[in-house]
């Protein structure tokens, strides 16, 4: 044989051993996520395909779960810590704050590695955006963690080094990442999100082991005089109306979507429109297609096969974002292939996963922006008064937070129920001042949708939540626990007959799955704001949870200073349980003086200045400070800070970016005149605070 000839025999033979090679690790990799694997691991963000949040395991069940105890905790420092781990070979893996990726030993608690993209720093004005990562995924070998400023990085699991990344969004958009990648036959896919900007919502699919993009699909229409990317997006260019291109339209795919391996069938939650009124945004007429949706897409090309949208012509901040998730369920006597969704709109959905067809829809919560889901239009039938017509202002259940949030439910195959965190919030809305035909996206980054909303509302239910167990087939509540406030965790089912879920107030429950009784608690000495998983290693159970409060919670402030939730103390930890488990936390001290103002000698009220400081930290500064200046969660309570008595330390803090890298973004536009405004503000509440003789 010619020496060339071997050569090539020689290339061949090693392609196809390769080839072999990652085609079976791609078996195994997908064996793990399939539902009916034995849930050892826990490799993506709801475990499986399906996203149902439920563990196989059995071993902790109704009759043992009160000898679970703390087998280890792990401190984290002050980052955010709102994050779903996952779990795989027994190696617990999490991304902190600004996807800063941990793997730490499940069994023990030992750090392993950590790997920092820095992208707080890379995120430039678009830090302004949000509060970190949500969540990362496993595939054949590699974490994949999405970040702020919206990389895609595989990172090789044993040793935390980055092996691709892939640039998703242009970085001079409105748009960040907060969701955890999803991974489904060899691809990895991500969304985005923002209520910041002119934005047009996109999901794309990379090669997991090369970071080569495969497809894109876009989720509103753009430009018709640059064309349309398919067909789908010419059928919903005709649902819109007016410019709305300019206004980028909205329909990010900021959190949920899931996977059906049998028909190749992605299934994706979109988001709200941009802006969030229709009047503003389609010269007040159309569906908007695919705002607030369900999108089956074909996963190897990204071709659209079918949608349902929950809210035509979305005009509250409403999204289908929430979890998707797949099941079987009796329907008509007969095994049905369904998708279920809860989303922000107070109503819980379930489709036929084949055609998209509505099966049902009952609500979940207070719900009077609709009275009911037509089943035969498949349309809400609405409440024209909650479409604020003609500048006047209307009292909307849900409120724009939903009556279910992205933090995750679960579904039990086992007890064919899911339990549903569920939040019970209006709102007021009203466009009344705005000028709607000529509005335009701020530059800033900052929240203004062509509506004002508030909550001053006098309603028992108003700011409460509950944990309720929801039977899909019968649309109706089969047990509900009250939660006093409607700030609480993602929940895990198990094959044991639990439910798991925490709470802003700092308990870590096991309740019963048949009637919701409580079976066990853990005083985690901080709000359980993360969703729990479950994993074996070396034969035995663990459960584990995030502590620590973050994200958007961090603006309800008011709602739950009551728990004295001090964003600079509050205990970040990793807390994972066992049968039997005998660790201890250490015990909770609070200084008093962490909760107190400082003294402000030259302080003098100065009512105006404070009124325009007040509009100032509306506008750049609640969402992360906290409501009212009242902080609570993600971001340090100003009231309780010294920066702001100082001229020349605020401006460093505030606009020129010294504190950038711990996720203070820079707001240089901010004038001399405007920086003392908020100062003013600022004192003038903490001068309060300190009047009252009381914390909060």
């Amino acid at each position: 044989m010619p020496m060339i000839s071997r050569y090539a025999a020689l290339a061949a033979t090693c392609v196809f051993v390769l080839n072999t090679a990652l085609a079976v690790a791609e078996d195994s990799s997908t064996a793990r996520y399939r539902d009916s694997s034995p849930g050892r691991d826990w490799p993506g963000y709801g475990r499986t395909y399906g996203e149902g949040h439920y563990s196989p395991l059995d071993e902790i069940d109704t009759g043992n779960v009160g000898r679970l105890g703390l087998a280890w905790s792990l401190e984290l420092g002050q980052d955010n810590s709102v994050t779903q781990p996952i779990a795989v070979d027994g190696v617990l893996y999490f991304a902190t704050g600004y996807s800063i990726v941990q793997a730490v030993d499940a069994k023990t608690g030992k750090r392993l590695w950590s790997y920092d993209p820095n992208a707080a720093e890379a995120a430039g004005i678009n830090l302004r955006l949000g509060w970190g990562s949500r969540g990362i995924s496993w595939w054949n070998g590699k974490i994949y963690t999405a970040t702020h400023d919206g990389r895609l990085i595989a990172i090789d699991a044993r040793d935390g080094k980055p092996v691709w990344t892939a640039q998703t969004l242009d970085r001079r958009d409105a748009l960040y990442i907060s969701a955890a990648p999803r991974v489904f036959d060899g691809k990895v896919i991500i969304g985005n999100a923002s209520d910041y900007g002119a934005v047009r919502g996109y999901v794309t699919a990379y090669d997991a082991e090369t970071g080569q993009q495969l497809w894109r699909f876009h989720t509103v229409p753009g430009d018709p005089a640059d064309g349309f990317e398919n067909d789908a997006m010419a059928m919903a260019a005709k649902t819109w109306f007016g410019e709305w291109w300019k206004h980028g339209g909205g329909g990010t795919v900021w959190n949920s979507i899931a996977y059906d391996p049998d028909t190749d069938t992605l299934f994706l939650g979109t988001g709200n429109g941009y802006p969030w009124n229709r009047r503003a945004r389609s010269a007040g007429q159309g569906d908007n297609l695919f705002l607030c949706s369900i999108v089956a897409l074909r996963g190897a090309t990204g071709d659209y096969k079918w949608h349902y949208q929950i809210n035509p012509g979305e005009t509250w901040d409403y999204n289908a974002a929430m979890d998707v998730q797949l099941a079987e369920l009796p329907i008509d006597g007969k095994p049905r292939k369904v998708v279920m969704n809860a989303p922000k709109n107070g109503f819980f959905y379930v489709l036929d996963r084949e055609t998209g067809q509505l099966i049902s829809a009952e609500p979940f919560a207070k719900v009077n922006w609709a009275s009911r889901i037509d089943l035969a239009t498949g349309r809400p039938v609405e409440n024209p008064a909650a479409r604020y017509p003609d500048g006047t202002t209307a009292e909307v259940w849900p409120s724009s937070q939903g009556a279910h949030g992205w933090l995750p439910m679960a579904y039990s195959p086992k007890r064919q129920r899911v339990f549903i965190p569920v939040m019970e919030q209006g709102m007021t809305i009203t466009d009344a001042g705005v000028d709607v035909a000529n509005w335009r996206a701020p530059l800033d980054r900052t929240v203004f949708s062509a509506v004002h909303t508030g909550a001053d509302i006098d309603d028992p239910l108003h700011g409460t939540g509950a944990l309720v167990a929801w039977d899909p087939v019968a649309q109706k509540a089969v047990w509900r626990v009250p939660h006093p406030t409607h700030v609480n965790g993602g929940v895990m089912a198990t094959a044991g007959d639990l439910v798991f879920q925490g709470t802003v107030a700092g308990d870590f429950t096991a309740y019963a799955a048949d009637d919701g009784r409580v079976l066990w608690s853990f005083p985690a000495q901080a709000p359980v704001h993360a969703p729990p998983l479950s994993y074996a290693a070396d034969g035995r159970q663990y459960v584990t949870v995030l502590t620590g409060l973050g994200t958007s919670a961090g603006s309800a402030g008011p709602a739950i200073a009551r728990y004295d939730i001090n964003p600079r103390t509050q205990a970040r930890r990793v807390l994972t349980f066992v049968l039997d488990g005998r660790a201890q936390l250490p015990p909770r001290t609070l200084n008093p003086d962490t909760l107190r103002p400082p003294t402000d000698p030259g302080f003098a009220p100065d009512v105006e200045l404070a009124r325009i400081g007040a509009a100032l930290y509306l506008k750049h500064c609640t969402w992360c400070h906290g409501a009212a200046a009242i902080g609570a969660g993600h971001s340090p309570d100003l009231r309780r800070s010294a920066v702001p008595l100082g001229a020349e330390a605020f401006a460093r803090v505030v606009r020129d970016g010294e504190l950038v890298a711990n996720g203070m973004p820079r707001f240089e536009e901010l004038t001399d005149e405007a920086l003392a405004a908020l100062r003013q503000y600022l004192r003038t509440e903490a001068a309060a605070l300190r009047a009252s003789g009381t914390r909060r």
